[in-house]
């Protein structure tokens, strides 16, 4: 680097680092190579030179654990594996064996039908003597197109020799270039922190050797033979503890459904109540009314472009004959929605106070977000049966966790500065919680419920698998005899419903933002 002060030059000269102790202590054994082919790599502005590591190309994933690179391992495991498979399924691999077989016993069945017809035509029957004989030519074609088809199989065998050839070179150059560069990435960790692998362990190279010697003799065995031992390609113990199982889970099913239908007949009388209003408010009200209502509603909560889209789609709607159906389907999904925010939000009041009690929900949240909706329609219709009810109550399992997660989160969130005013000033809990952290936390819960409303209409189609009926309904039955015209449009009913919803509560939450 050059500085110019009048007519004097001066010469910052930087001097080069000596890390040549350092990498010794780093690699072990090689220091002096490592100490070169590491300046190599730092003095290169991408930090990718070249540079070839013997060793790693000639021992590739064993060099690579040896040197406490385990990421490298199961990269070179892989790559290898795949060329390896391919070489042997060239050298002993029996290629197209299953197209001889099958040639085989196709043959076996021509013979059979030859000597009916000749049985036949001995017999004195011409017809069924032609009938045998056309059988008997049907196989012959079939039989030539499977060795013609086994032929062209084993044929391929010397051309995946020799990919498997070339890429294996190919494989080994890669392992002998990118090895010192990772290398180098490992001792600039190890730098600066002193528990990062250093040096050979022949011990873990060893670990390495049994691993992908496993790996590899097992995968060979299961792609290069044609019969492959049944412990490799089957488990050994069957169905039998799968029966036990399931025998055990119908019993306990059975057993809680007969004590407890007390429980779940009240469950499902009051979610019965809170639909039948809805229903009523919705569907028994005359459309003019419901439709200039939400028109209005739009209108007031998210402005004038909300109010028009939202009019189109109720007459697109109205129009197609959806309109009983979409209130129908609205009505599950308020009463959904109205109780997974009268349940979530106090849950997620609850998480956010109590540290052990998030820790126990949040594996049932897991299990509500990430079990797929067939299989927790199973517990519902054993307990609960068809219909109605049960579909929001599925439609409750999968909208739960955003309201309650978003609200903890939320809550959560708020500045602990201003709870501690808050508290100084001497106001209750209660009221902090009332005047305070909601209000703060009201971004977040909105989102919540916004994603709520949403992940319960997502369910609609899944409810009326169980007869929960509405536009669902109507999907169902064009994916059940393929009415493709039907399905879009009561799709598209669906969406504009959810798109109508989404951008009237985006629009009210703005519109309490600007207020606040």
């Amino acid at each position: 680097m050059a500085e110019s002060i009048g007519t004097v030059e001066i010469l910052d000269v930087i001097p080069e680092v000596d890390i040549s102790d350092s990498v010794k202590e780093f690699a072990g054994t090689n220091g002096n190579y490592y100490t070169r082919e590491f300046k190599k790599v730092q003095s290169s502005k991408s930090g990718y030179c070249w540079t070839f590591n013997i060793g790693s190309a000639v021992f590739g994933p064993l060099w690579a654990t040896a040197r406490g690179l385990w990421g490298l391992f199961w990269v070179f495991s892989l790559l290898e594996m795949v060329f390896l498979v391919m070489l042997g399924l060239g050298v002993w691999g029996e290629l197209g064996a299953d197209k001889f077989a099958r040639a085989e016993r196709m043959q076996t069945n021509y013979e059979k039908m030859m000597t009916r017809a000749e049985t036949a035509r001995e017999q004195g029957d011409e017809e069924g003597a032609a009938s045998f004989e056309k059988r008997a030519e049907n196989l012959a074609k079939a039989r030539d197109k499977a060795t013609a088809e086994g032929e062209i199989a084993a044929a391929g065998g010397t051309r995946l020799l020799v990919i498997a050839i070339i890429g294996l070179v190919l494989i080994k150059i890669f392992e002998g270039w990118i090895a010192n560069i990772a290398y180098e990435r490992q001792y600039s960790r190890w730098r600066g922190d002193r528990t990062v692998r250093s040096g050979l362990s022949w011990p873990i190279g060893l670990l390495g050797f049994v691993i992908i010697a496993f790996v590899y003799v097992v995968t060979l065995l299961r792609f290069t033979t044609a019969n492959p031992p049944d412990v490799i390609t089957e488990f050994p113990i069957g169905n039998t503890y799968y029966l036990a199982i399931a025998s055990w889970i119908d019993y306990w099913f059975d057993l809680a459904s007969q004590n407890f239908a007390f429980l779940f007949q009240g469950v499902s009388r009051g979610i019965r109540l809170i639909l039948d209003g809805v229903e009523t408010l919705l569907v028994g009200t005359p459309w003019p009314v419901v439709m200039a209502v939400i028109i209005i509603f739009a209108y007031r909560s998210a402005g004038p472009r909300v109010a028009v889209f939202t009019a189109a789609a109720l007459i697109y709607i109205a129009v197609l004959g959806y309109w009983q159906k979409s209130m129908a389907t609205v009505a599950l999904l308020g009463t959904a929605s109205f109780l997974c925010v009268a349940i979530g939000i106090p849950l997620g009041v609850w998480f956010a106070r109590s540290q052990r009690a998030f820790n126990m929900g949040r594996p049932v949240l897991d299990l509500m977000q990430t079990l797929p909706s067939f299989v927790y329609l199973i517990p519902i219709i054993a307990f609960f049966g068809t219909g109605k009810p049960p579909g929001i109550l599925a439609s409750m399992v999968f909208g739960l966790p955003p309201i309650i997660r978003l609200t903890t989160l939320g809550l959560r969130q708020v500045p602990k500065d201003v709870v501690e005013a808050a508290r100084a000033f001497g106001a209750t809990n209660a009221q902090i919680l009332r005047n305070v952290e909601i209000p703060l936390a009201t971004p977040s819960i909105m989102a919540g419920v916004n994603q709520t409303i949403l992940m319960c209409l997502s369910m609609v189609v899944i409810a009326a698998l169980i007869d929960a009926k509405g536009l669902g309904y109507d999907v169902l039955v064009a994916l059940q005899y393929a009415a493709k015209g039907q399905g879009i449009l009561a799709g598209v009913a669906i969406l504009f419903c959810a798109i109508v919803i989404d951008r009237v509560i985006q629009g009210k939450f703005k519109d309490t933002e600007k207020g606040g």
